[in-house]
């Protein structure tokens, strides 16, 4: 692939309690096609049981810096980074991810070809740990997680195991918003888009990223992203019939038969037996379930617990 030159990019990488995989992320990084000299690593343990291990992940690797960030989040870890990084390119994944090997020369190829770019959202590829025997959740994700292009498109924003930006993008509408314990990633790139840059999906710069397997992971996942809601649309500055109407929005959203998600799934082709279509319908129900009752929690006084 040609490319008019070679920006140095910094590869920023979140890690909690995950030093297996981020092994594997690594080892898929020390493969790219883009130049080597031309991009750091930079992994920021975001409060690790055994940070150790952290280290120990990266003990074999050039140009990989390692640094501490024990403000809960991983937006708190990624600025963390990005106060360090060298790069004028930025790239974003996450330690459960597996980078195509050409993963960096196409992403900052489409950051140099799109006039104005701000950002670069990819592609994120989930697999199975058997696939000949999925789960139900995992299933259910295959249908759901990271729908990178329609949240670009809805949201002006993407999921940052998979994203490109430049360093002046991030100098001029802020680093992430550390309030957020999820969407952070679709709050930054509304910024993004409301300065005039322009945003782009790219289907041809990939990572992996395993499915998750079982309910008590998706529900921790469901939770998160529920509060990650809440923080984003609604604001303490709100006024309060404002702030009503759209919680009650928010509730009657999960509170709705997914009819059209189930109808969805039993028209969708990539899930070949009709015994798949069902466990996946089943698992809506029970996210929107988790989802509502997160929020009613929050809105009473509970406390949050999205870290």
């Amino acid at each position: 692939m040609e490319r008019p030159n070679c920006p140095f990019v910094s590869v920023i990488i979140p890690v909690y309690n995950d030093a297996g995989r981020l092994r594997l992320c690594l080892a898929a990084l020390s493969t790219q096609t883009y130049p080597r000299s031309r991009f750091e690593i930079i992994v920021i343990d975001n409060g690790s049981d055994y940070p150790e291990r952290t280290k120990a992940a990266t003990a074999s690797l050039n140009r990989v810096t390692v640094v501490s960030e024990p403000t809960p989040g991983s937006y708190a870890a990624r600025n963390r980074g990005l106060a360090i990084a060298q790069g004028e390119a930025i790239a974003f994944t996450d330690a459960d991810c597996i980078p195509d090997s050409d993963w960096l020369e196409r992403g900052i190829a489409h950051l140099q070809q799109t006039p104005n770019c701000g950002q670069v959202v990819g592609k994120v590829n989930l697999f199975f740990a058997n696939p000949d025997r999925p789960t139900a959740v995992e299933l259910y994700e295959s249908l759901t997680a990271f729908p990178q292009e329609r949240l670009l498109k809805e949201f002006h924003g993407g999921a940052t195991a998979n994203v490109f930006t430049w360093r002046r993008v991030i100098e001029d509408v802020g680093p992430f918003n550390t309030r957020l314990k999820s969407n952070g990633d679709l709050e930054w790139g509304g910024r993004v888009f409301d300065r005039g840059y322009a945003q782009v999906y790219a289907a041809d710069v990939q990572v992996a990223h395993p499915a998750r397997r079982s309910l008590g992971e998706l529900h921790k996942r469901t939770v998160r992203l529920a509060g990650g809601v809440i923080d984003r649309l609604i604001r303490p500055d709100d006024k309060f019939i404002q702030r009503q109407k759209m919680f009650a929005r928010l509730l009657v959203d999960d509170l709705t038969p997914p009819v059209n998600f189930v109808i969805n799934t039993f028209r969708n082709s990539d899930l070949k037996h009709w015994q798949h279509k069902l466990k996946a319908s089943l698992v809506i129900f029970y996210v929107r379930y988790v989802s509502a009752g997160e929020k009613l929690r929050l809105k009473f006084g509970g406390a949050s617990n999205r870290g």
